[in-house]
């Protein structure tokens, strides 16, 4: 049993499913599903209820991963008592674009308990500016397809280095069943989407510029619901269709990719650092 098997079982568990898990560990499905096996021969007992759309947590699994996530909780206190890292970081992003942001501060919580992250978000034209006048340490942006994340404004002076983060695809989540393909002109489709200004739309804008947006939604649950329900469907990062299993993300035969970046000021100081590496 090792740390790796840990923090699969942990991710299955709290994903709800090995796809959803295999989003977040950035790795694919088989290999967690190897993973897994590979414990419960070991443990000589499963950890989990397999069915079609989601997993369950057997009784064993009820009392494993409790012990799994403090398992894993010692290590990483166990790092931060031997390379703290102090001091504030203040994180600029849009709305909508880091889905996960509650599991990235708590591994920044756990890692370096001296470190206080705080959270900013600010209209994409805005993210240039706050790196500018230093009224935030990173901003976070969609990678455009130069390669670029967050402008700098003209007179900034430079000086900004820009990181790009793991990437994922685009899928269409639709109602239950069918077709596991997206078309690939979205022009016919009643589709919902996020307000302007957050990060899926300036992405899905980009991709699909002759969408018709027949409904907005504030909230990724909201969305969601509208999709069940059959009256629209939306176009999401895979990990973020993923977390509901009750809708069905089809590929796009050339799928769009959602791509993040961090932008900040070069040689950053090592509360700076210590961010980034979580969110790399």
């Amino acid at each position: 049993m090792d740390l790796r098997q840990l923090a699969v079982v942990v991710a299955v568990a709290e994903e709800g499913g090995f796809t959803a898990a295999a989003l977040r560990l950035h790795t694919v499905q088989s290999t967690v599903s190897t993973v897994v096996r590979a414990l419960e021969r070991d443990l000589g007992t499963p950890l989990f209820h397999r069915t079609t759309h989601r997993v369950a947590l057997t009784p064993a699994g009820e009392a494993f991963v409790p012990a799994a996530r403090a398992a894993l909780e010692a290590v990483e206190r166990a790092r931060a008592a031997i390379s703290p890292v102090h001091g504030r970081v203040r994180l600029g992003l849009v709305p909508g674009l880091l889905l996960d942001l509650h599991r990235v501060l708590s591994a920044l919580r756990q890692a370096h308990p001296g470190l206080v992250v705080e959270v900013r978000q600010l209209p994409p034209d805005r993210l240039g500016c706050a790196l500018a006048e230093s009224t935030v340490d990173i901003a976070l942006a969609v990678l455009t397809a130069a390669g670029s994340g967050v402008a700098p404004p003209p007179d900034s002076g430079g000086g900004l280095l820009t990181t790009p983060l793991a990437g994922e695809e685009l899928v269409l989540a639709t109602a239950p069943g069918g077709s596991r393909s997206a078309p690939g002109d979205l022009a016919g489709l009643s589709l919902v989407d996020f307000p302007a200004g957050w990060a899926i739309r300036e992405a899905v804008d980009r991709a699909f510029a002759d969408r018709r947006v027949s409904l907005e939604a504030d909230d990724l649950t909201a969305a969601a619901s509208l999709v069940r329900a059959g009256l629209a469907a939306c176009v999401l990062p895979a990990s973020a269709a993923a977390r509901f299993p009750e809708v069905t993300a089809r590929r796009f035969a050339a799928p769009p990719l959602w791509q993040l970046a961090a932008s900040h000021r070069e040689e950053p100081p090592a509360p700076v650092a210590a961010v980034l590496a979580h969110l790399g």
